[in-house]
């Protein structure tokens, strides 16, 4: 009898077949990767440091590689805000940019400030604004169009606001 169940089993192990689960059995990376030159990482998301004493700008530069083929068309839809944002807040979240920003090449720059984005993301219904802090994160999140029509979500990047 255990002989008979141990070749049962056997017989199922054996005949058991690796089922192919197309788009759930796949990392969804892009097929030209969007990079931020002017960021850098410890492990995690790119960042960029920003002086809050400073003019407050925040300059990424993003670029694909040249030897791709594609040219970026648009950075389509940019999301902002603190560093728990992601790909759902980039489907349903409001926009940063009021209209697509037309680019035409292999690299482009997006640059805003930190009074804009107290103004675009730390402003309530009431019109009162929480300001940005020395030692706080902030995040973006981009949707950038290739010339093909391919879209790519950028991995998320974030600011570190320093003195």
């Amino acid at each position: 009898m255990k002989n008979y169940i141990f070749l049962l089993v056997l017989a199922l192990f054996a005949s058991s077949c690796e089922q192919d689960f197309g788009e759930l059995n796949r990392d969804n990376v892009a097929t030209v990767p969007l990079t931020f030159p002017n960021a850098t990482t410890f492990g995690f998301d790119p960042y960029i440091e920003v002086s809050l004493s400073g003019d407050g700008e925040i300059r990424y530069e993003m670029e694909i590689p040249e030897t791709s083929g594609r040219t970026i068309s648009e950075i389509t839809k940019v999301v902002g805000g603190a560093s728990d944002i992601n790909v759902g807040t980039l489907n349903s979240g409001t926009s940063y940019i009021d209209d697509p920003i037309q680019v035409a090449g292999t690299s482009t720059e997006f640059v805003t400030s930190i009074s804009e984005f107290e103004e675009k993301v730390r402003t309530n219904s009431e019109g009162e604004v929480t300001p940005v802090e020395i030692d706080e994160e902030l995040a973006f999140l981009f949707l950038v169009t290739l010339d093909n029509g391919d879209q790519i979500v950028s991995t998320r990047v974030r600011v570190r606001v320093v003195e």
